[in-house]
């Protein structure tokens, strides 16, 4: 996939959010297992850095645990990152619309915020977010700053949308053609997907494979501590990794 194709893509996802991120949001009102699975090994005062943040129900269910480091949501869709800051009263949590296609440009500004709290980022989390960044060399970047950003000993944990798991969602999948693009513009496991709630739209996501994400980890400098499969039919809708 060439830059000006990554470009659209990115371009259309966060259209695709600011149309309908009232309604996406209104379909995330509760974490998936695999999160909540994950959830119980965060300590309590460890210091989040919560990729593609979306609504703040991470944030939400952080503070009912009674979690006490400090938490910062990056998102780039705003009327998702309206929802989130309607946290409970007593949580310090900061939220900034920031595109992850550009962390890097604003690291040294997440360093910054991390000195300010006297903390680096222990963890960092992207759930759900990964496979709508386009291009291996989009992710490679965003993996490398989250490299930079993470405390020694901080773990990245992420998850991934298998849809071509559920026959529901393999139906949703549309030719590239309605974008004005061909299957020789994207890379294998690309795809485009319909919305059909509050009216019709299209967004792009990526379909990991366990050797794909095995490969990033690597050129990352990451290694992997756990991987897993939750949620949805038959438990196979998100593919989770824990890195170190």
């Amino acid at each position: 996939m060439d830059s000006t194709t990554a470009a659209r893509l990115v371009q259309l996802n966060r259209d695709f959010y600011a149309r309908f991120g009232a309604d996406f949001s209104a379909t995330r009102r509760r974490l998936q297992p695999g999160v909540t699975r994950l959830l119980s090994t965060f300590e309590r005062d460890a210091s989040i850095l919560d990729l593609g943040c979306g609504n703040g129900e991470l944030a939400r269910a952080l503070a009912r645990r009674g979690h006490r480091g400090p938490y910062l949501g990056l998102d780039f869709s705003l009327p998702l990152l309206h929802d989130a800051r309607s946290l409970p009263e007593g949580f310090s949590a900061k939220f900034m619309e920031a595109d992850l296609t550009k962390l890097s440009v604003i690291s040294d500004q997440l360093s910054v915020i991390s000195h300010q709290l006297s903390v680096r980022w222990s963890l960092i989390t992207c759930f759900a977010t990964l496979h709508h960044i386009p291009s291996r060399e989009l992710r490679l970047q965003l993996l490398q700053t989250v490299r930079e950003l993470l405390a020694p000993g901080g773990r990245f944990v992420h998850s991934n949308w298998q849809f071509l798991n559920s026959a529901r969602l393999r139906a949703r999948v549309q030719p590239w053609e309605r974008i004005g693009l061909t299957l020789a513009d994207v890379d294998a496991g690309d795809y485009l997907l319909d919305w059909r709630r509050g009216g019709e739209g299209l967004r792009y996501a990526h379909q990991f494979n366990e050797d794909e994400l095995a490969e990033l980890a690597r050129a990352g400098g990451f290694e992997i501590a756990e991987s897993f499969y939750s949620d949805g039919e038959g438990g196979r809708l998100g593919l989770y990794q824990v890195w170190k």
